[in-house]
């Protein structure tokens, strides 16, 4: 539990008639995860807050406040029974950062301690795709009939939940099912699943952007589905040589400031000059708030906050030789040390704590063997301009 330093017990106001009436004004004392929680009681979108205090029973609202200033605030109506206790949803889209509970007469508590929020898990799969479309052309007699459809046309490696081909086999019934993910590059096949088919119904294979334990090459891939019946007579959702039909553009990072923001001047630079140092990565000017995601996914490294650095998070890449810094978070991330995270998934907002002037993320990049384990920062700029391109 988190707490709090004591808040005034209540406020005054003037009525219609000349005099004053009191108001009270709610006290957050302690918030915890109550249900929906992710593992080791953290909270995340969807989870239900316990909010403990005094003053609760005219609260109707509570403000997620999130970073600094209101653009990445996120309130949520209340029903409260009690005057010592309130439970609120957090909504999607809050992010890490304090709660303010706020009765109906707009009188709202001190904000409580930063709350740490982890993103929503993604949503559960459809069971229809609606982009399923036949395949095209005359049908090979015998064969069953095919139809296929992708979730995208552009995914990133290690991103969660992947890429999705959705596909459905009717007419004759199966003797076998191959679906193969092509690189078209080299029309070479990447991997190959064999799945249990049921006639009639959508189906789906997923795709993380891997082979094996590393990383695909980004470029253009596609899936193609083969089905045999029983006499042998095979159907295919695209020739050998066809990458048009289920295809989509691999990328190995994601920009990671999601929100307008621009690339600052000189000083802004890997390079620059600073008081007794020089600039280890580089300035990306955005409003306090714009949501950051990782660029690329992987193990965190180090999370925590110091005086220069402000609130801070370093994550090791996965199947790269590369430790990604980011830094003046508005908030702490809610991911610890030892956590997974997938690329561009939400770690924390934009911010200017610590040594920042303005709202921005300094972005470092190090090389192996990693961030002050004896590798050495270089410029992020080339690669954050190659990723806000794509992105």
């Amino acid at each position: 539990m988190l707490a709090l330093a004591p808040s005034a017990a209540g406020q005054s106001a003037k009525s219609p008639g000349g005099g004053a009436v009191y108001l009270t004004k709610p006290k957050v004392t302690s918030v915890s995860c109550f249900r929906g929680c992710a593992s080791g009681g953290r909270a995340r979108a969807g989870s239900t807050l316990k909010v403990l205090g005094s003053g609760l029973l005219a609260v109707n609202r509570v403000v997620f406040r999130g970073g600094a200033g209101a653009s990445d605030d996120a309130d949520v109506a209340v029903r409260s029974g009690s005057d010592a206790r309130v439970h609120a949803r957090v909504p999607v889209g809050a992010v890490s950062g304090p709660i303010t509970a706020v009765t109906a007469d707009g009188v709202g508590s001190k904000p409580s301690a930063p709350i740490p929020i982890l993103p929503a898990p993604p949503p559960p799969r459809p069971t229809r795709n609606p982009k399923l479309t036949p395949v095209p052309g005359a049908g090979v007699a015998g064969a069953p009939l095919l139809e296929t459809g992708t979730n995208t046309t552009k995914a990133y490696v290690d991103a969660r939940p992947g890429v999705t081909f959705w596909f459905r086999v009717s007419g004759t019934a199966p003797s076998s099912v191959t679906v193969d993910l092509l690189n078209a590059a080299d029309g070479t096949t990447v991997k190959t699943w064999s799945p249990q088919v049921v006639p009639g119904a959508v189906q789906s294979v997923s795709w993380s952007g891997r082979i094996g334990r590393a990383a695909a090459p980004p470029g253009r891939y596609s899936f193609r589905l083969t089905a045999a019946g029983a006499d042998g007579a095979q159907a295919r959702s695209a020739q050998t040589a066809g990458f048009d039909r289920d295809s989509f553009d691999l990328y190995d990072h994601v920009f990671p400031v999601r929100g307008r923001h621009d690339f600052g001047g000189a000083g802004s630079r890997f390079g620059a000059g600073r008081a007794g140092h020089s600039h280890q990565g580089h300035d990306v000017f955005a409003g306090c708030g714009t949501r950051l995601v990782a660029a690329r996914g992987g193990r965190v490294q180090y999370r925590g906050y110091h005086g220069a650095a402000g609130n801070y998070i370093v994550i090791d890449g996965a199947g790269t030789d590369v430790d990604y810094a980011y830094m003046h978070l508005a908030a702490p991330s809610p991911f610890a040390a030892g956590g997974r995270v997938y690329t561009g998934q939400l770690i924390g907002a934009v911010g200017e704590t610590g040594n920042a002037r303005g709202c921005h993320l300094h972005f470092e990049t190090w090389a192996a063997p990693g961030w002050y384990e004896g590798g050495k920062p270089f410029d992020p700029l080339p690669s954050l301009i190659a990723w806000d391109s794509w992105s």
